[in-house]
């Protein structure tokens, strides 16, 4: 009987890379957490400092449970881009792109330029844009291949218009900030008042309550205050008294 061939199992996902079950064992954890420690004891100043340092005379087996270091030059290439450690947008010209709104870097303009509306630059943008699509349209209903200029305008028109809205960011983050801080100081002003409320109204219970005989004294009757028209009691005493009477049950 011919050998039967052996099955190969094959996995959709690639396997881990070995240090990491290998590496980081919790004995090998528990040595590089004493080794920080010593090093950080000897080093506070070097240990209070936001940025990774690296502990010198390491074992060799610990060095994988170390992280690395930051990039000398802060940027680093992964995912066929360039980031860097401090988050900035790029402006159009570093980009390799056309600017097509007026900018005030480096140039002197007057001061009602400087105090230009960002919405006004935008609606302008979007216009350009919808007059540059039917210019395209017409190009293109007479001469179809002459159309890559005219796409190359409107990709220019869309980069500007997404550059300036990402300019805006910052302004919009912290009118939202300062949006949710009014909402929540609002609420809060709010249940602080319902609570201020209620303490006022306990308060006129209880000093009600204090002028009581004795706490737990069973509502009095009503004989001999004198009952006008209706049941109505005629004595102001009593009337105070039971209006005490009713708000402390109604509290209750």
């Amino acid at each position: 009987m011919a050998e039967q061939p052996q099955t190969q199992m094959f996995s959709t996902f690639p396997n881990p890379p070995d240090f990491l079950w290998k590496e980081f064992t919790p004995d090998k954890i528990a040595r590089f957490d004493e080794a920080k420690q010593a090093w950080e004891e000897q080093n506070p100043d070097a240990a209070l400092s936001k940025t990774v340092t690296l502990i010198p005379d390491l074992p060799d087996d610990l060095s994988c449970l170390q992280p690395p270091p930051e990039p000398p030059n802060g940027a680093w290439r992964a995912l066929a881009g360039v980031w860097t450690l401090k988050d900035e947008l790029p402006s159009l010209e570093e980009s390799g792109i056309q600017r097509l709104k007026p900018t005030s870097n480096g140039v002197s303009v007057s001061p009602p330029d400087s105090n230009r509306d960002r919405a006004l630059n935008l609606k302008r943008l979007t216009k350009s844009v919808l007059l540059n699509f039917l210019e395209f349209v017409g190009v293109a209903s007479i001469d179809p291949d002459g159309t890559a200029e005219k796409a190359e305008d409107i990709e220019t028109i869309l980069i500007n218009i997404h550059h300036a809205c990402n300019e805006y960011r910052p302004h919009q983050a912290k009118e939202k900030l300062i949006q949710t801080m009014q909402t929540r100081l609002d609420q809060i002003r709010n249940e602080t008042a319902a609570v201020n409320a209620v303490t006022d109204k306990a308060k006129r219970v209880l000093e009600g309550l204090g002028s009581i005989a004795a706490a737990g004294q069973e509502r009095p009757d009503l004989e001999g205050r004198g009952e006008g028209q209706n049941g109505a009691v005629d004595d102001p005493m009593a009337q105070e008294e039971d209006q005490l009477w009713n708000e402390a049950v109604a509290f209750v």
